[in-house]
Order: structure tokens, then sequence, then C-alpha cells
């Protein structure tokens, strides 16, 4: 199963529009977002091109509705303007033979004591891509496609066969690449 995993939005349409240039390239069976949708939220400067009517739009628009969370900041007004649900905090995912344990990040303990050995917990929220094994779990955060932190690049995630891969959102170029283990 191809599963295209972005997080932290923040209401960029460039870069959405971007996303979505990609996700009709790699024809994933499913998008799963990771929160931060629409607003940028204050610790964050303005995207390239905010304008979160447009971003909603946008999202509405795919034909096959997105498996999304709530991140820090998503609120109840976001969910008022997309047409999907936004507000869960977690989800879980199959895929693969793997249990995939979606969190946006900030209440990432919460996740990691839900996760049963040998599950993955994906997460945004720092804006920074990251591939760790601890505790048993995968720890795996896509970056942020708007908001890069860290000298990262504007990127989204790929799952498919217990590989994730990192691309960028701009030119669909792979930059990393990391195997599950089993």
């Amino acid at each position: 199963m191809k599963l295209m995993i972005a997080s932290d939005l923040h209401g960029s349409a460039y870069y959405v529009r971007e996303l979505l240039c990609r996700m009709e390239e790699e024809a994933p069976e499913k998008l799963l977002l990771l929160g931060d949708n629409l607003f940028h939220g204050p610790r964050n400067d303005l995207p390239r091109e905010y304008d979160t009517k447009k971003t909603a739009a946008m999202l509405n628009a795919l034909e096959k509705a997105p498996l999304c969370i709530r991140g820090n900041c998503d609120g109840e007004v976001d969910q008022m303007v997309l047409d999907f649900p936004v507000l869960a905090n977690f989800a879980a995912v199959f895929a693969d033979g793997y249990t995939l344990y979606l969190t946006h990040g900030h209440h990432l303990d919460e996740a990691s004591k839900a996760a049963a050995s040998g599950d993955i917990v994906l997460y945004g929220h720092t804006h920074i891509p990251a591939f760790e094994q601890k505790n048993g779990n995968y720890y795996v955060n896509p970056g942020s496609v708007s908001i890069p932190k860290e000298g990262s690049r504007h990127s989204y995630l790929l799952f498919e066969n217990g590989v994730f891969t990192w691309k960028d959102v701009e030119t669909g170029e792979v930059w990393r690449a990391e195997r599950i283990k089993a």
C-alpha cells in the first residue's frame, strides 16, 4: 500500500498546490495529513502564498478525502471549512503488515504510550524530518510542507513496502530513504 504523508501545511496555497501535483504523480492509495493544515500559528512566519481559503478549497476538492489528525494550530473553525474530519488527536492505519500510529507531535508522549512494540509512530509538529528507532518502535517525521526548520527541505513522505522515502515537495526529488528492519 502506497501512502503519502505530509504535515504542517500552515495555509500555504503555493506549497499545497505543489503537494497536490506530487500527489497526482505519485498516485498514493491514501493521503495522511499530520495536522496544522490552515493556520500558521503565532510562532511561525507567514509561509509563501499564505491563503487559508485557497488551501481549504484545494484540500476539499480532493477526490478521496485525506485521513487527517489535529495539530496544535487546528481548531473547530478549521473543521467548519474543511469537508473531512480534522479534529481527532490520534489515528491508526494498517499498511503492509505494520501499524502506523498518527499524531501531530505535540502529544507525542501520549502517542508513544498507546503504541505497541513494533508500531510506527508518525508525527509532525517539529518541522524537522526524523527517522529513529527507540523502545521497539520507529518514530518518523515527514518534516514540513511549507515551513521547514533547521535547514531541512519543504518535504513530504511516502511509505510503501516498509520503506519511507522523503521527497522535495517542489521537485519530487528523493533526498532520503529508510527501510524498516523486520
